[in-house]
């Protein structure tokens, strides 16, 4: 999906929320667990409760990968409906790969031609050989971790080397790499504050940001700070929709949960 298209969808949708799809068999609904495909089933019902409220879906690969071989096939069957029932959805492999280049190329592979996704997240440590492979596919992006919202963030991105924060040192090296136009960041909600100075050295780029609701990231301040002239942000909420009923009425209640965001945002889109 090109940016465009994404910018234009969250104009008519008056939304830029994102939907994390991280099934927890021990979490979902129990009258799912008889069926063939628990996680499969649970994350159709969540999509055809809220494809109209949200611009993004973002499984998180971890929670497939942790059920081996069946996990990986629900996370296929996954990607296959949302492109084939809403390709205008904004795609999301949240991975987090980042290896040498020629491994980098094989994990672009995997998640934009095999699956199909619009996007995957990558780790920066490994420096640009990790990453242009990534930033090659045409019409894909590249959502590169800058600032996340766990308490260990504070251990390495914000550590300041030769007089600069390292997660600054990122997002400005980033900008040199080539094809930079296909890369995205994640900022979490949790550093809100931080959005003033990162949209100083990248106005005009998609910031992914997780960390709304359940982790206690407050919307209107990541608005205040880093919403730019096309938005610009893809504001993600998983536990707390997701999950909001384990009950039957799973998906009304998700989609409930979904609606009151995305009134917040288009309340903040109209002023």
């Amino acid at each position: 999906m090109t940016t465009e298209k994404l910018i234009q969808e969250i104009h008519k949708k008056k939304s830029f929320l994102c939907i994390g799809l991280d099934v927890d068999l021990n979490k979902i609904p129990q009258h799912l667990l008889k069926a063939e495909d628990p996680i499969f089933e649970f994350n159709k019902a969540i999509i055809d409760a809220t494809h109209h409220l949200c611009v993004a879906y973002k499984p998180n690969t971890a929670f497939y990968e942790a059920y081996g071989l069946k996990g990986w096939k629900s996370l296929e069957k996954t990607i296959n409906y949302l492109n084939e029932r809403y390709p205008d959805i904004f795609t999301i492999a949240d991975a987090k790969r980042g290896d040498i280049g020629n491994t980098s190329s094989m994990y672009a592979k995997a998640f934009f031609e095999d699956l199909s996704f619009d996007s995957v997240t990558v780790a920066p440590y490994m420096g640009k050989d990790s990453v242009e492979p990534f930033l090659a596919f045409e019409n894909k992006h590249t959502i590169l971790l800058a600032l996340t919202s766990n308490e260990g963030a504070f251990d390495f991105q914000t550590k300041t080397v030769d007089g600069k924060e390292l997660y600054k040192q990122v997002l400005e090296t980033s900008k040199t790499w080539k094809n930079s136009e296909n890369l995205m960041y994640v900022v979490g909600a949790t550093k809100a504050e931080y959005l003033a100075e990162i949209r100083q050295i990248i106005p005009d780029s998609f910031l992914l940001v997780p960390g709304v609701g359940a982790q206690g990231g407050n919307l209107q301040d990541v608005c205040k700070y880093g919403i730019n002239n096309n938005i610009g942000l893809l504001i993600n909420s998983s536990r707390g929709i997701i999950y909001a009923s384990n009950k039957e009425d799973f998906a009304f209640v998700a989609a409930k949960k979904a609606e009151e965001i995305q009134q917040e945002m288009k309340a903040i889109m109209l002023k």
